[in-house]
């Protein structure tokens, strides 16, 4: 018999704890009211012939207590309930030294890898991640609510992010980059004025992504859209300046050219600011700032042609790379890039599919850009195209006082994910049961959602100036409370969900993409949809459904429930769930079906959803993937490639590692030709389409992937 801890954590049984702890309370009362040595025997073998595979630590003690009762010895029973009362007291008194202990040893293995963008040896970041502890403790034992915080253990739910819970801060946000370009800022009590050319814009929009970044726990956005004015501004300070002086000297075109070549220059260095800076400023959570890239060439923009210039150079850029310790490019972690595709770039024609072709080459090579449809996303948002916020969750359509449009400037307050696996678990295929159970589950998501609103209120402008007082979310008078900006819709507040795949298993017997299981996946996802529009009518709070990009919590819901419910088929036994709506990954299915199919979700799960394919490498078959682009056009709001790219551990080289001429896999950088430290996917086509010629050979593949 396995013991669940209150921790999580599984033991072997231990009949002698239970000996022990009985003994304690025998020897605390008076001899009349003692219970045998044999009477204890048989309650602790009472409990082993249960045989059940495992059990809760506090269903133990409750039986414990249930027959100490039915012998009679209730002075005994209630000595032993104050026992497990001090015990708990001990518990709640002193419960993060052990964590905090071993993640200065580097041996908390869970706490070091919950994040990936984070180095968690290094000072800073552990600085960040014990506070976090320290938070996440106040978090379970005061802040919430008992059975909201027992409802996170046992895996019902997951609080997000408690360990930033205890400050006043929120997620992520859609920086208002645009009025702090064009009317100023403030950072560290200095003023910083709008700036006159690309390169200083550039430097100034990192020091906001930075400054910004500290002020907050989640990723952040920005349109970058609004530096095309200031490349406009670079190049007639150009001009103007050569006219000036070389005027009676050059004829114009030769100006032009020299204006021309020196607007690229400042053009590249721009570019290369923003790139370097995000990737070498630490923040105060110890990582590089989690920011975005919105790449939108708006077709009503007055700086479109300026616009163009520099989402090409930012994807020339981002294909080249950037250089590691070793002197090797690799793929920059930050900024992560999203290219919207619309009429005029969406492979059909337009007069921007150029940098298209330069996007799709990125991806092949570097993953990002991820793509988003301005065709659907006009369909799904009031006719609205805009960017996620860092987290990808999406804000709902929002009008300022004037009846305008408004999504710059807005942010998310924070997110509860929901485990529908679990709750196909407890229902045992029975449907009337589980929507009973559903029911149970929304109202604790909602509750610990208002806690999340409820820990913002109240909150002063003085607390994160850049956010409040200076533009990047609003400019309010210090002292001044936020509180108008939580409500009536302003901000968001996230439903997550995980699961979608599994519980349609436990439920119909088979996967959400066929028969009765695609009609129950729909339903499910409309009642939690409808569950968030009932608590925005009730409210006037900005609730939102949302597909939590989260992968560690996949892993952190099938591992509580395998430990609570044993192997399932299909659900436990992988050891992850299926993130939000997606598809199992072991689902045999092409590119353009599970977009399709993905789609209907996105719209319904319209506070956040993007949906992702694995490729195999790409880069020698570019127009296959020019083929899934134009589909996505056409067919999904948001999607991102997934590849298993070459990757040399020595160097960090993740370009494509080929075979030399003595048939051996050999890193092109380092000439390393261990396989063992190298990753290599051993393909060398990715057919999607029609037959094609290999790279370096004559021979025709007709297979759908090569493997060597």
């Amino acid at each position: 018999m396995k013991v669940i801890k209150r921790d999580g954590s599984t033991v072997d049984f231990d009949r002698s704890k239970i000996v022990v702890a009985i003994t304690k309370a025998n020897n605390a009362v008076d001899e009349p009211y003692r219970i045998s040595e044999e009477k204890i025997e048989e309650i602790v073998s009472g409990i082993e012939s249960m045989h059940r595979q495992r059990v809760l630590v506090e269903d133990i003690q409750d039986m414990v207590e249930s027959r100490l009762m039915e012998n009679g010895k209730y002075e005994l029973a209630k000595t032993y309930i104050i026992y497990r009362y001090n015990r708990a007291l001990v518990r709640k008194a002193n419960t993060t030294d052990e964590s905090i202990l071993s993640l200065i040893k580097n041996s908390n293995k869970d706490l070091m890898e919950e994040n990936s963008n984070k180095n968690a040896v290094m000072a800073a970041t552990q600085r960040d991640l014990i506070a976090g502890e320290v938070s996440k403790d106040l978090t379970k034992r005061i802040l919430l609510p008992e059975h909201i915080s027992k409802a996170h253990e046992e895996g019902a739910i997951h609080f997000h992010d408690a360990d930033y819970f205890l400050q006043p801060i929120f997620n992520c946000c859609l920086i208002n980059i645009g009025d702090m370009l064009d009317n100023g800022t403030v950072m560290n009590g200095k003023l910083i004025e709008s700036p006159k050319s690309f390169q200083v814009a550039c430097t100034i929009m990192t020091q906001i992504i930075a400054s910004v970044a500290c002020g907050q726990y989640g990723g952040q956005s920005v349109d970058v859209s609004h530096l095309g004015k200031y490349l406009r501004r670079s190049r007639e300070k150009f001009e103007k300046q050569l006219t000036e002086q070389f005027g009676e000297t050059l004829d114009k075109d030769t100006i032009d050219k020299i204006v021309s070549q020196r607007l690229n220059d400042e053009l590249k260095s721009g570019v290369q600011t923003i790139q370097y800076q995000i990737n070498t400023l630490m923040t105060t959570n110890g990582q590089s700032p989690f920011v975005t890239l919105f790449l939108n060439l708006k077709a009503n923009d007055e700086y479109i042609e300026e616009n163009a210039m520099i989402i090409e150079e930012i994807l020339r850029q981002r294909y080249e790379g950037i250089k590691n310790e070793c002197g090797v490019f690799v793929t920059p972690a930050f900024p992560k890039l999203i290219y919207v595709l619309d009429e005029h770039n969406c492979l059909k024609g337009g007069k921007y599919d150029y940098i298209t072709k330069q996007a799709v080459k990125c991806s092949a090579k570097r993953l990002y850009p991820d793509y988003i449809s301005a065709k659907k996303m006009r369909e799904n948002y009031e006719n609205n195209v805009f960017s996620p916020m860092g987290c990808r969750s999406f804000l709902s359509p929002w009008k300022d006082e004037d009846g305008n449009y408004k999504f710059e400037g807005r942010f998310n307050q924070g997110v509860v994910s929901l485990n529908l696996p679990q709750i196909g678990i407890l229902s045992k295929g029975n449907e009337e049961k589980f929507w009973e159970i559903l029911a149970e589950r929304l109202l604790l998501c909602k509750e610990a959602l208002l806690c999340r609103h409820q820990s913002l209120e109240g909150t002063i402008s003085d607390t994160s100036p850049v956010h409040w007082q200076y533009g990047a979310i609003a400019r309010l008078e210090k002292g001044e409370v936020i509180d108008k900006y939580l409500h009536d819709g302003y901000s968001t507040i996230s439903l997550g969900y995980i699961g979608l795949y599994e519980v349609t298993k436990l439920m119909c017997g088979m996967s959400h993409t066929e028969g009765e299981g695609a009609d129950f996946a729909i339903r499910l996802m409309k009642r939690l949809r409808s569950a968030c529009e009932e608590w925005k009518q009730e409210t006037g709070l900005g609730f939102g459904l949302y597909g939590t990009p989260a992968e560690s919590l996949c892993y952190r819901f099938a591992r509580i429930d395998k430990e609570r419910f044993g192997t399932i088929e299909d659900v436990t036994d992988k050891g992850y769930y299926t993130n939000s709506y997606h598809i199992d990954v072991r689902e045999d299915i092409d590119a353009f079906t599970k977009f399709e199919f993905e789609s209907q979700f996105q719209k319904i799960s319209s506070g956040g959803a993007i949906s992702y394919i694995e490729i195999p490498n790409m880069r020698h078959n570019l127009p296959a993937l020019e083929t899934i682009v134009r589909f996505i056009y056409d067919n999904i709001q948001y999607a991102e490639f997934n590849t298993k790219s070459d990757y040399c551990h020595v160097c960090g080289y993740d370009g494509e590692i080929m075979i030399n001429d003595n048939l051996e896999w050999e890193c092109p950088s380092c000439h390393n030709k261990d396989q063992k430290k190298m990753n290599v996917t051993r393909r060398t086509c990715g057919y999607l389409g029609e037959n094609f010629w290999n790279v370096g050979k004559t021979k025709e593949i007709k297979s759908r992937v090569l493997h060597l």
